[in-house]
């Protein structure tokens, strides 16, 4: 089998209300490249990569000189051929290399007739837990519904997710407000919900010092862990010493070479896994196995996916035995998806891990379409930028002028 082609499309996917976090917004969509791998057995693998346009759509046609001819089962030689850690200092690939491979594992696993996780290693779970994504959101533009920003409206909306969902983690994404505002959120969400558990991610705005405080303030807590409180593996390591709070991250260990420095020198307790930006569900899989081999927990971050990139989530979640933890989703923030039958459902907090051959989904051209034609209309959006806050931008660690103000809607 070959590759004959590789057509990238890049569509934007309504979200219930725009997510405010530390660096900026989502502006009220997510903006996802699709990528179809073709092959003449008539075979066609899906992908999916986060942002894009012109520019990423550009990227894939490129690497058409690279994989046309290529044998998709050839999974390690894909990585040589378009990721050289040496060339990828010039033309940083790696996210480009998820998405082909995501749609090579769907070609095997549609040509085989197995799901993606029998290429995986086999399930060992046939559903995958999931924790709410609880975000400070502006109010919806047309509906003026949807405002998350009180701690009453904090706790209404878990409320909703808990009772629409079934969630029992829950993940406060903070960064917004000054950290002594979201210090309470997180206290009353504890004080609420005593049997569930919490997670607090700042996106590494806080200083070690005010990392430190609120590490202390929440030692007590129903806590899974302490998600990137602040930026770099040294200053994670300054605050891990001062907290038996277990640290996550997803921004400061997202390759080899920081995990091995992690793992000489321990600053992180779990590592958040992506399957964009580790370049794939195979790297993350070998991650976690050396995760395992030295007693680091995993789980899954999530980085605004569409239902492709939630089934590579899903086969990744279905194979990890060293996964203690719900995994991350901004999924049910979306107001539709592309993929055959809509929205997966949730149950429980768990959503089943597809059995079909491959990834287990498929496109549903009209909605393609549908948000291909929307992405046109309305363009991207800049993810380090807030619409609402003319001339803002964030420092690392964040200072007082910075802080959004919880008495404001806009």
């Amino acid at each position: 089998m070959k590759i004959t082609d590789i057509k990238a499309t890049t569509v934007t996917v309504p979200l219930e209300a725009p997510l405010r976090h530390s660096n900026g917004v989502h502006w009220g969509r997510f903006v996802r490249t699709i990528v179809e791998v073709e092959t003449d057995e008539g075979i066609i693998g899906l992908g999916e990569m986060g942002g894009g346009g012109e520019s990423a759509e550009i990227a894939f046609e490129a690497l058409k000189s690279y994989l046309v001819g290529h044998d998709p089962f050839c999974l390690e030689e894909l990585k040589w051929k378009i990721a050289n850690p040496t060339a990828s200092l010039y033309n940083n690939r790696t996210q480009l290399l998820a998405a082909i491979e995501f749609a090579c594992i769907d070609i095997i696993g549609k040509k085989l007739g197995v799901p993606a996780y029998q290429l995986l290693g086999g399930k060992i779970r046939d559903e995958v837990s999931f924790a709410s994504y609880v975000f400070f959101r502006y109010p919806n533009e047309e509906t003026g519904q949807g405002e998350v920003r009180t701690i009453e409206q904090v706790i209404e909306h878990v409320r909703d997710l808990k009772k629409k969902y079934g969630f029992t983690s829950h993940k406060l994404k903070g960064g917004v407000f000054h950290p002594d505002y979201e210090l309470k959120v997180y206290k009353k969400l504890a004080e609420r919900f005593p049997k569930d558990n919490l997670r607090y991610d700042p996106n590494a705005i806080l200083s070690v010092e005010q990392s430190v405080k609120f590490a202390k303030a929440i030692e007590g807590l129903n806590n899974d862990y302490l998600e990137d409180p602040t930026w770099g593996l040294n200053g994670m390591r300054k605050v891990r010493e001062k907290t038996y709070l277990s640290l996550a991250t997803n921004t400061v260990v997202v390759n080899f070479e920081q995990l091995s420095q992690n793992i000489l020198n321990p600053a992180v307790d779990v590592i958040l896994l992506d399957t964009t930006f580790w370049g794939g569900i195979r790297p993350c899989i070998k991650a976690a196995n050396i995760c395992e081999a030295f007693q680091y927990g995993v789980a899954v971050h999530s980085s605004g996916e569409l239902g492709i990139q939630l089934a590579t989530m899903l086969h990744l979640g279905a194979v990890l035995p060293n996964m203690p933890f719900a995994i991350d989703a901004h999924y049910h923030q979306l107001q539709d998806d592309i993929i055959i039958g809509g929205k997966m459902e949730y149950v429980d907090g768990k959503i089943k891990v597809p059995t079909k051959p491959g990834l287990g989904v498929e496109l549903d051209r009209e909605k393609l379409e549908k948000y291909a034609d929307l992405y046109k209309k309305l363009g991207g959006y800049p993810y380090d930028r807030d619409p609402y806050r003319k001339d803002w931008y964030p420092l690392l660690p964040n200072t007082e002028d910075k802080w959004a103000d919880e008495n404001k809607v806009k």
